[in-house]
């Protein structure tokens, strides 16, 4: 009954939550983040709530819900988040760019890879930086991944997270993509029953 309630509270148990990192913040953490910091541990590093986590996640599907898939652009420069930000993008038919961010690619028309996306994901504001920045600069909505050292600054909606991890990027992206397809399958109102036949693990970048 317990476990059965927890499933209720969160979008997978606790324990899944638990098992994949998403709470492992780093040993540094910023005034931004404060709020999203559970505990320390003694280690000297910062655990995120899991709790607000899952509640960011559900709010941040909405929110991408709302847009047209190929308008959506989720960008990670960090290795562990290409796999996940790759499979996102193909399961939910959003745009992705992994490994290096092309300067202009947001702000200069005149170059043939520039795009225009209506809202942008990032999966570390600071290996990000340079999408994050265009971002800002051409008036696109921005959520981000945040770990416990992060700024927040010019972030429209923070998802606290584990966002250096491999399995925690898996479970996060996972998750963010299954709940966006939910809340489609909802606006949509066509009456059957959402399926989503993809797990964390479908999501995880190789070692």
């Amino acid at each position: 009954m317990a476990e059965e309630k927890e499933k209720e509270e969160t979008l997978i148990p606790g324990t899944d939550y638990l098992a994949s990192g998403v709470h492992i913040g780093t040993q540094q953490k910023t005034g931004d983040m404060k709020k999203f910091i559970y505990q320390a541990r003694p280690d000297g590093l910062y655990l995120l709530d899991i709790k607000m986590m899952d509640a960011r996640l559900r709010i941040a599907a909405r929110f991408l819900a709302n847009y047209d898939p190929a308008s959506i652009l989720v960008v990670s420069a960090r290795e562990y988040g290409h796999y996940p930000v790759s499979m996102f993008a193909e399961v939910t038919g959003a745009k992705a760019i992994v490994e290096r961010f092309i300067p202009g690619t947001l702000t200069n028309p005149g170059i043939a890879y520039f795009i225009e996306p209506s809202i942008l994901v990032v999966t570390d504001p600071m290996t990000d930086e340079q999408a994050l920045t265009e971002a800002v600069s051409a008036g696109i909505p921005i959520v981000a991944l945040c770990d416990a050292n992060n700024s927040t600054s010019n972030i429209d909606l923070v998802i606290p997270t584990n966002n250096k991890g491999r399995k925690a990027l898996a479970t996060v992206y996972w998750l963010l993509a299954r709940e966006m397809l939910r809340e489609r399958h909802r606006k949509e109102g066509d009456g059957g029953e959402f399926g989503f036949e993809y797990t964390a693990e479908d999501f995880e970048a190789g070692i």
